[in-house]
């Protein structure tokens, strides 16, 4: 337990770090890999250039500051944290190195404000914090590796197929290399994929959402290759050019907390671009074991060239005994391409579509995403029926 006087000067920070939190961190992140570079094998180096990691963790270090006093009101973002840490195999023995780099980092961008006290109060307060996240990814670690098929940290898979799903979209079919069967997973979740790239020092490691239903013998991932000058640009590509068939490819268990809920209300998937993979587990799943759940499928894409799994998703609806699809092109090449909306999904037509008692589960680019949820928020939706997924470092959608 922390002191009165601890929490008070935490507490008390709480706007310098509102200020100056991504400096802190970003200086944090330079510094840390500058002394321990074997973390770079578990970092995404992507999220760092692009700057979101840093924003991400900044705004993780001003919530504690927030509610030291109250920790229970941060556990669904430790949580949610802590999936992906688990997914990226971070372990007990990086938490000193990080809260030692995280102190130096307050001093050294705060300098003579950041007295011995703050720095102490903070020392401590890492310390009560990070064991959370240690006590709840050491029961992450054993339910993945207990779990029919699990196992703790990563391990090889063989792609047995490769499908391209559109002009940006390839899927790759992976199984076990050790013959065993995949762990049933909830329909939402992702991987962690690691690669060893011929000219790239480090590991490189992403994480995919699987974007088939549980219960196959193997796990699909449907990636979008990014541009060239994109830092999302150098996994991606080399998964689109490089990996074939029979290739190996390292694995961990599935995690995340963006799945689809069984129940009774309707449920509306909404994507966007490649924000559609884990709304293909999902739709698989309702269509295997809730056929009469009333589902609405809502999928954006550039035009019919970008669209995946157009074909497949039809085909599920088509089980269901109340579903409805409905595909939305930013712009049609010509007219021969079909679709139900020509430009960005509305809140009018998502109020047309979408019965008021839905969970709404919502997944894509950034921009996509804030749209959808800001339609669903002034429509009357709750924030307990509207679901979002990140792909990458969570950030404020209201930023």
């Amino acid at each position: 337990m922390l002191s009165q006087k601890t929490i008070d000067i935490v507490k008390s920070t709480a706007p310098i770090l509102e200020t100056h939190g991504v400096d802190i961190t970003t200086y944090f992140y330079k510094t840390m890999f500058e002394a321990h570079p074997e973390l770079l094998n578990i970092f995404n180096h992507a999220n760092q250039s692009q700057g979101r990691q840093q924003t991400a963790l900044a705004n993780t270090v001003y919530a504690a500051a927030q509610y030291i006093d109250q920790l229970e009101v941060l556990l669904p973002t430790v949580k949610q944290i802590a999936q992906k840490h688990r997914s990226l195999t971070v372990k007990p023995e990086h938490y000193p190195i990080v809260g030692e780099y995280l102190l130096k980092a307050i001093k050294g961008v705060l300098g003579d404000a950041a007295t011995d006290e703050i720095i102490g109060a903070w020392g401590e307060a890492y310390g009560v914090i990070a064991q959370v996240f240690i006590d709840i990814e050491k029961e992450m670690y054993a339910e993945a590796a207990e779990k029919s098929g699990g196992w703790e940290d990563f391990k090889e898979f063989i792609v047995e197929k490769k499908v391209t799903e559109s002009s940006l979209i390839t899927s790759f079919y992976l199984k076990a290399k050790d013959g065993v069967s995949v762990p049933w997973y909830l329909p939402g979740q992702y991987i962690t994929v690691r690669l060893s790239i011929p000219g790239q020092k480090h590991l490189l490691n992403r994480q995919y959402s699987l974007s088939q239903a549980p219960g196959s013998d193997s796990f699909r991932i449907s990636v979008k290759r990014e541009a060239d000058h994109n830092p999302q640009g150098k996994v991606s590509n080399y998964l689109h050019d490089r990996l074939n068939v029979g290739d190996t490819i390292e694995a961990s268990a599935p995690a995340g907390d963006f799945y689809l809920e069984k129940g009774e209300q309707p449920v509306a998937l909404i994507s966007g671009g490649v924000g559609i993979t884990p709304m293909m587990a999902m739709l698989g799943s309702i269509a295997e074991n809730e056929p009469n759940r009333k589902t609405v499928f809502v999928h954006a894409a550039r035009n019919k060239d970008a669209h995946a799994f157009g074909e497949e998703a039809g085909a599920l609806v088509e089980k269901l005994n109340d579903g409805k699809m409905y595909i939305a092109y930013e712009a049609k090449k010509d007219e021969s391409e079909v679709c139900d909306i020509t430009g960005y999904v509305s809140r009018d037509f998502l109020q047309q579509v979408i019965e008021s008692n839905s969970v709404c589960y919502v997944c894509g680019p950034i921009s996509f995403m804030r749209a959808v949820v800001s339609h669903l928020t002034a429509l009357g939706f709750s924030k307990n029926n509207i679901k979002y997924e990140f792909f990458g470092p969570a950030l404020a959608l209201e930023a």
